[in-house]
């Protein structure tokens, strides 16, 4: 299956699959080197990404977040043999994981380098990765173009979330490319002057 990319240049090509009944944006970050790959969130449409994964060579699932219409195909790609992790205050909402995601951790993924940033307030273990070497930072569901993820869902903080999207993400050069867990791209420079008021609107 022939798909565009969503994000391409000498080393890394990411392609983005839009899944499910709230159209969850699943990725697909390939190294352009080795050919290794890492798919972040197993959200839905378990046969589609179990074809994609068998094509790509992913062999590791890394997880933004643990709400349900993230981990629909865990199960799925538990059972093909892949690798899921996730942070450690969102495990219990899996129904099975391999591995924990702690803070600043890095995995790799051939030559390329996917740093953890967690990023708490959407959920209590929310987690943003940030390629390195490259303009690209996963936010799951933490920043969307024109504020941040909702938080009125039990265990979320508006207050945590500001803290997380000030302190952990809008230190991040102004032409970082923001790829969310729904919808469109965004820049940090494009969000960044707007904590103020997603601060007094309360969301």
């Amino acid at each position: 299956m022939s798909r565009p990319a969503h994000f391409e240049d000498a080393r890394v090509r990411v392609e983005k699959l839009i899944v499910g009944p709230v159209e969850n944006n699943v990725f697909i970050i390939r190294c352009k080197s080795t050919g290794e790959a890492v798919l972040l969130d197993a959200a839905n449409e378990h046969d589609l990404l179990l074809e994609v994964c068998r094509e790509t060579g992913v062999r590791r699932v890394l997880t933004t977040h643990g709400h349900w219409d993230h981990i629909q195909a865990v199960v799925a790609v538990r059972n093909a043999g892949i690798e899921v992790g996730i942070a450690a205050a969102d495990a219990e909402m899996l129904p099975s994981y391999d591995f924990v995601i702690p803070d600043d951790e890095v995995y790799a993924v051939g030559d390329l380098r996917l740093r953890s940033i967690h990023t708490p307030g959407h959920t209590a273990g929310s987690t943003s990765f940030l390629l390195e070497d490259e303009p690209l930072i996963f936010t799951g569901d933490t920043l969307f173009p024109g504020g941040p993820g909702n938080t009125s869902t039990p265990g979320a903080s508006f207050d945590e979330i500001l803290r997380s999207i000030d302190r952990r993400l809008f230190t991040l050069p102004v032409d970082m490319i923001v790829l969310p867990g729904h919808g469109l791209d965004t820049t940090i420079g494009d969000e960044r002057p707007h904590l103020q008021e997603w601060a007094d609107r309360g969301w």
